[in-house]
């Protein structure tokens, strides 16, 4: 009789998943790591942390703008301050306060923020954060990073911790593939080729980054040649490898569950008109807000999967013909 194997599923994990279990493994090596969350410890994860070192972390309910001032207090003491809520909440509630007294007196608050992008899912539009890689990488001295997956979540956290300074890390709440290969290292700053290409590059991240690959192995199966970098770091941004795959490719695709306006899109346009211009395409939220429903659906709902990165770098391929 013959018989087929299936192949592995693959396993999943949500990034804030792994921030949480990161946080904790921070802290068991370094008494100076304090956690502030804001009445949400179980939906960003420090509740993590929070089990095992109850006296390095503090619940200041929901007070979002008190949490941020009180993480730039603690981190003027010289502590280094994990600061969570959700993305909604963290960045626009309190922008005043990490413009004001984190970003300026430039102090090491790690503000990690979970619930962001239409992956948010089913808490609808009023909690699906889309505006928040344009508000934060806008700031002088802060650090936007958006982890493709539960393994280069943990890294970021990591590296956060380790280099001074504010830092604003995306995670999102949807369970996604552990993708990126073993010896994946993940670099602040610096993009990730996980597939080379000379016909047309792919530029994901967050969950996006994932999709990229697909889409960037669908390409493949057609005889087209795409590039695809996985752009963690939103700022600073990696401007070698954006001009390399204008110079290289001739044409670029950008995906984000953010409005197209003021993310990754916007920033690889501005290094691409400035430096090597040529053709690009933003996959993205096109000025309006989310929908209540499962992430995946979502993502397919707003062409933010594998097929409409497809089209669209057909589209763009032909354009450039």
């Amino acid at each position: 009789m013959a018989t087929t194997t299936e192949a592995p599923a693959v396993k999943t994990v949500a990034t804030r998943e792994s921030y949480g279990k990161a946080l904790a493994e921070i802290g068991a090596l370094r008494t100076d790591v304090i956690v502030l969350d804001a009445d949400l410890s179980g939906s960003t994860k420090t509740n993590v942390f929070a089990k095992q070192f109850p006296e390095r972390f503090f619940n200041m309910g929901v007070a979002e703008a008190n949490m941020i001032g009180t993480a730039s207090g603690l981190a003027h003491t010289g502590l280094t301050v994990f600061a969570s809520s959700f993305a909604m909440f963290a960045v626009g509630k309190a922008f005043e306060q990490v413009r004001q007294e984190v970003a300026l007196p430039n102090v090491s608050v790690k503000i990690c923020a979970s619930h962001a992008g239409v992956t948010t899912g089913e808490d609808g539009a009023s909690h699906q954060m889309l505006e928040d890689l344009a508000i934060m990488r806008v700031l002088p001295n802060m650090t936007v990073i958006v982890p493709a997956d539960g393994n280069e979540a943990e890294q970021a956290v990591r590296a956060a911790a380790e280099t001074s300074g504010p830092f604003y890390v995306r995670l999102s709440r949807m369970k996604t593939p552990l993708f990126l290969p073993s010896d994946y290292r993940f670099e602040i700053g610096k993009a990730a080729k996980l597939r080379d290409g000379n016909d047309i590059t792919l530029i994901g991240t967050g969950v996006t980054a994932y999709q990229c690959v697909l889409a960037g192995e669908q390409l493949a199966a057609q005889g087209t040649s795409a590039r695809v970098l996985n752009m963690a770091t939103i700022k600073p941004l990696d401007v070698e490898a954006v001009v390399a795959a204008a110079r290289e490719t001739g044409g670029i695709v950008t995906v984000e569950e953010h409005q197209r306006a003021g993310g990754l899109g916007s920033a690889v346009c501005e290094v691409v008109a400035e430096s090597h211009p040529c053709n690009v395409t933003r996959l993205g939220m096109q000025d309006r807000f989310g929908e209540s429903g499962p992430g995946d659906q979502l993502l397919e709902h707003f062409g933010l999967t594998a097929p409409a990165i497809v089209a669209a770098a057909n589209t763009l391929l032909e354009k450039n013909r």
